[in-house]
């Protein structure tokens, strides 16, 4: 077994619910727009909102698009499939939207118990793409700070995960060494190749238990099987 010191932890679908908090404030959302005059249901508008969401993160990854692109796109694109084409009602909804997902506080289960356990024998860090105004509030609203020495946010460093250079500042700003560093994330593209490309040791969270070719040093389905190996 090999002896990490660094953990560095990816925040969204990792710790933080992405999918459980957001889809809390969209709702309360699409009920404070009076977005039912428009959509069917909610869940006609989650299913129209998605696929834009994904394609938009996929293509800030690759930096197609800027942040306020993606942030007003994908819900404009939506509203305007549904004969809503008001660009500046999307505007100040995907601004509501960054103001009320970081106030949600769902995380995955045994998050805190992992943590604690993980903060006595090892320095904790977070790695994350997400905007750094939102993150911020998100460590905080959810408690989740004071577990983690470094936050590292792509906004901030220059480049987004998987990119070398994020991986080897957070490693050199931490005084860590790559042997002894560990990434924990759920994202293939952005945390395991990324970290395996730039010869760090990864752990596939794996929550949805998707199939994958990958080679990767650890893959775990909950977050509470850290613990037997760590």
């Amino acid at each position: 077994m090999k002896k990490y010191k660094h953990l560095f932890f990816d925040l969204d679908h990792t710790l933080w619910d992405f999918e459980a908090n957001s889809e809390a404030a969209l709702r309360e959302m699409f009920d404070s727009y009076n977005l039912s005059r428009f959509f069917v249901d909610f869940d006609d508008f989650h299913d129209r909102y998605e696929p834009h969401n994904l394609y938009l993160w996929a293509q800030y990854r690759k930096n197609k698009v800027d942040k306020k692109t993606l942030n007003v796109q994908r819900f404009y694109l939506p509203f305007a499939e549904a004969g809503f084409d008001d660009l500046t009602v999307a505007r100040q909804f995907a601004k509501d939207y960054l103001d009320i997902s970081a106030t949600k506080t769902i995380l995955f289960p045994d998050t805190i118990d992992v943590l604690t356990q993980l903060r006595d024998r090892y320095q904790l860090h977070i790695i994350t793409n997400g905007f750094k105004e939102v993150q911020t509030h998100k460590l905080h609203n959810s408690g989740l700070r004071p577990y983690f020495t470094n936050i590292y946010i792509s906004e901030l460093i220059g480049v987004q995960k998987p990119h070398s250079y994020f991986f080897d500042y957070a490693i050199k700003s931490s005084h860590a060494s790559k042997k002894e560093s560990l990434v924990i994330g759920d994202s293939l593209e952005a945390d395991i190749k990324g970290a395996r490309k730039a010869g760090i040791d990864q752990v596939f969270f794996n929550s949805k238990k998707q199939d994958h070719q990958e080679e990767i040093t650890y893959v775990i389905n909950e977050l509470k099987e850290l613990l037997e190996f760590l």
